[in-house]
């Protein structure tokens, strides 16, 4: 059965459509662009889902938001794949970086891009902010130090889920500036032709 992805342009939807390919799961996608003043997702979205976020699949009967829940709900589809190690560390490293993604990750890098927008003073807590972040990317930077992939020695969801906040920490707080571990994992993320196909399916996105 074909999995309906709801995917926004230059949004987290993208690491949906990347995990789907890398799974071999048939997908259909349907677009929507951002309001250009802004920024925003169209309201069509919420005749799918009542918060109108992007992304939200389609599969079964079911409707799915957040992409946590979706990672988890695709790998269980696609028999296990991609999805918790079976080495105990490794597996516990797999469910910290799945949540940590959003969960501590992506929230200052979001309030960075509001405060951004926000004339004059906006700028000056930008900079404030910007030692808050430092200590996630050089968290991130050690880890991978440590082990070529998120949660050991093998690419799995969890560097799915990574990809996104850390490709918008590239443009927003310059995550691979004295980072070479990061900017590497970044390279390998890239070259991958599944991380290749979904840039295909999906459209333009900034942040690759």
């Amino acid at each position: 059965m074909t999995v309906i992805v709801h995917h926004l342009e230059n949004s987290r939807s993208q690491r949906v459509l990347w995990l789907l390919e890398e799974l071999g799961l048939p997908y259909e996608v349907k677009r929507y662009e951002r309001n250009k003043a802004t920024m925003l997702a169209p309201p069509e979205l919420r005749r799918i889902h009542p918060l109108g976020k992007s992304p939200v699949i389609e599969h079964g009967g079911n409707v799915i938001a957040e992409t946590g829940a979706i990672v988890e709900y695709l790998v269980e589809l696609g028999d296990g794949r991609l999805g918790k190690p079976g080495h105990r560390e490794d597996a516990l490293r797999w469910r910290h970086f799945l949540h940590y993604a959003e969960g501590s990750l992506m929230p200052p890098l979001f309030t960075k891009l509001v405060l951004s927008r926000v004339p004059l003073f906006g700028k000056m807590a930008q900079k404030k902010f910007q030692p808050m972040i430092d200590v996630h990317l050089d968290y991130v930077e050690a880890e991978l130090a440590a082990r070529p992939w998120f949660a050991g020695p093998d690419f799995t969801a969890a560097d799915v889920m990574m990809s996104f906040p850390l490709e918008a920490a590239v443009a927003r707080a310059g995550a691979t500036q004295g980072r070479p571990n990061l900017a590497a994992w970044l390279d390998h993320i890239h070259a991958r032709p599944a991380y290749q196909a979904a840039l295909a399916a999906g459209g333009p996105y900034a942040y690759a």
